[in-house]
């Protein structure tokens, strides 16, 4: 069989090409009707905490663009549409009448979302605004290589049931983003994830922002961190397991962010920007508990969430890519974050 081989469970093909059918195809794992939320737990669904501090840099997008007319907030991967309808909740009113929301997703539109939010396959032209893509480039399919016995990085393919071999080296642009990107030592099971389709997909995201911020978050590494064995594993029922492209499982890596970064990009770390954006878990005082219980224990729920978000080794770890298209003052947005090498 060749790399480029599709079909039946008992073919080969190459990382990128099984893992687009196993979640996006006709019987993939987004097509299903419980969407992401029932097997993972993302930032989203940790806590409204988060769609509020999204809230809250849009309302700083809109005063650096000068407070448009038309307002746009692009939720890319959208799932459900859970952040994007937290978004809106959390917006003051003046700015959510101005707001035009899109859900961007695969999937079907769910019944009972918001008349607001435009349901749509892929991010409108010329966003002005906000264009927000929460764990979106992890799911973005890519192909992995593995370094063989001779000390040549190969392209590994893969069977529906999860077995692998090697195919052929990896040349071209692939190898060139390997060589500036994630160079492999030449010693036998060294592998990596060939990021070049993320780095495109990205591209072609901001290309959709006229004027405006976009930002990715997804869990990741720069070069000074790359893993030495890769990071392809899958998730199912809130469980990770072993990785297997027949539709039952989500299939995911982490991100080169680094690599997805455009001129002008700037990387920040998760808990950095939440807390610039008033997410900061700080414990209430206690004298709240005797004056007003209710207050106090929705405050102490409140900053056990805040405390999530923000954990160090777990979703505080979350790289934020902001990528500023237009005005100047939109690279000012955040700028009090330290960059995520700088941590």
């Amino acid at each position: 069989m060749t790399e480029g081989t599709t079909g039946g469970d008992g073919e080969w093909r190459g990382w990128r090409a099984a893992a687009q059918e196993a979640l996006y195809g006709p019987d993939g794992f987004y097509r299903r009707p419980e969407g992401p939320a029932g097997h993972f737990r993302t930032s989203v669904h940790a806590s409204p905490l988060f769609a509020r501090a999204v809230a809250a840099l849009l309302c700083r997008v809109d005063e650096a663009l000068g407070r448009p007319a038309a307002l746009d907030f692009v939720d890319m991967a959208a799932g459900r549409g859970e952040l994007v309808t937290g978004v809106l909740a959390a917006l003051p009113d003046a700015v959510a009448a101005r707001t035009r929301a899109y859900a961007v997703e695969i999937a079907d539109r769910p019944g009972g979302l918001d008349h607001r939010i435009e349901w749509r396959a892929r991010p409108p032209e010329g966003v002005n605004g906000l264009l927000f893509a929460n764990e979106w480039l992890d799911n973005v399919p890519v192909e992995v290589a593995e370094v063989d016995a001779a000390g040549v990085a190969r392209r590994v393919l893969v069977r529906a049931d999860g077995t692998e071999r090697l195919g052929e080296p990896v040349t071209g642009a692939e190898e060139r983003w390997l060589a500036r990107w994630w160079p492999l030592p030449a010693e036998p099971g060294y592998r990596a994830e060939i990021g070049l389709p993320r780095d495109t997909a990205w591209a072609s995201a901001v290309a959709r922002v006229a004027r405006g911020l976009a930002v990715a978050v997804d869990y990741g590494h720069t070069a000074r961190t790359r893993p030495p064995f890769g990071t392809l594993t899958g998730f199912r029922e809130g469980r990770g397991t072993a990785p297997v492209p027949d539709g039952s499982c989500d299939l995911t890596a982490h991100v080169a962010l680094d690599a997805c970064a455009l001129p002008g990009g700037r990387l920040v770390r998760q808990r950095d920007a939440l807390r610039a954006l008033g997410v900061t878990g700080a414990r209430p005082p206690l004298t709240l508990a005797s004056t007003d219980p209710a207050a106090y224990l929705r405050a102490l729920a409140g900053a056990g969430e805040a405390a999530e978000l923000t954990a160090p080794g777990g979703l505080g770890d979350f790289g934020w890519l902001l990528q500023p298209v237009g005005p100047a003052g939109l690279g000012a947005l955040l700028v009090d974050v330290p960059d995520h090498e700088e941590q």
